[in-house]
């Protein structure tokens, strides 16, 4: 057995949680951890994510993860256990038996992907999130008056695609907290219309459906314009460094469409 995988590592620790461990499947997405598996074992089955306890993004990112789910009732899957050892964070969740959502036009999901973001947008601001600012837009701004533009008090997903939207029934999840901020409300129906637009909606089609978010309406004057602008610049400056990234191409061409269609310059 080769002891440097994740799975050898973390099968000992998680015992005491899960009983004995039959098999650990990793999934096919989550790359903001180390390991994200279905574990199959006595008391599960559990989805687990586990990263590396060092410092660093990815630690900090678990954290966030950890103390957001209990804001999260009824929107993400509970969180049923969670340990830390000195080599290892890890978070054991219930699993949903859900597909990624269809984003696609016509798609019956995009009701439920919808409401799900909405349910995400009444909830209150934790205390303890309080420090978590909303940056990641702020240099691919014109200027700091701009940037401002991005700031709010209300919580934030930020991670909008549909493999982190599970459908499950007549309902949606959303998976993945991997980066939860504070921020200004429209900032997610923001990403959901560019989202929509890589899923090959009309632009107009894709801001009717965040047009359902009530936060899109609260946006200050000129906020939006602003926001796509920096959502061009940064998705173009990421495709730059990864030219063949295929989906950062599709992120770029999907931003070039919306801000198009918005009339807004960003050079």
């Amino acid at each position: 057995m080769d002891t440097d995988l994740p799975e050898s590592a973390i099968r000992p620790l998680i015992r005491e949680h899960t009983g004995p461990v039959t098999a650990i499947r990793r999934t096919e997405h989550g790359n903001s951890s180390d390991l994200t598996a279905i574990v199959e074992c006595e008391r599960g089955p559990f989805f687990i994510k586990a990263v590396r306890n060092r410092p660093g993004g990815r630690r900090d990112s678990l954290v966030r993860e950890r103390m957001i789910d209990a804001a999260l009732v009824h929107i993400a899957p509970p969180l049923l256990w969670d340990l830390e050892a000195e080599d290892w964070l890890i978070l054991g969740y219930e699993v949903v038996d859900g597909r990624s959502a269809d984003f696609a036009p016509d798609s019956p999901d995009l009701p439920m992907v919808v409401d799900t973001i909405a349910q995400i947008g009444r909830v209150p601001l934790p205390a303890f999130a309080q420090d978590w600012t909303e940056t990641r837009w702020d240099r691919f701004a014109s200027d700091t008056s701009e940037a401002e533009l991005f700031r709010g008090d209300s919580l934030l997903y930020t991670d909008i695609n549909p493999h982190n939207l599970l459908v499950q029934g007549r309902r949606a999840w959303a998976v993945d907290w991997a980066w939860p901020t504070k921020g200004a409300g429209f900032i997610d129906p923001a990403l959901l219309v560019v989202q929509l637009i890589a899923a090959g909606h009309t632009p107009a089609s894709a801001e009717n459906w965040a047009g359902q978010l009530p936060a899109w309406h609260r946006a200050a004057p000129g906020a939006i314009n602003v926001f796509a602008a920096a959502n061009l610049r940064m998705y173009s400056a990421f495709a730059e460094r990864k030219p063949d990234e295929d989906w950062l191409k599709s992120m770029v061409a999907a931003c070039e469409a919306w801000t198009g269609h918005r009339g807004v310059t960003a050079t």
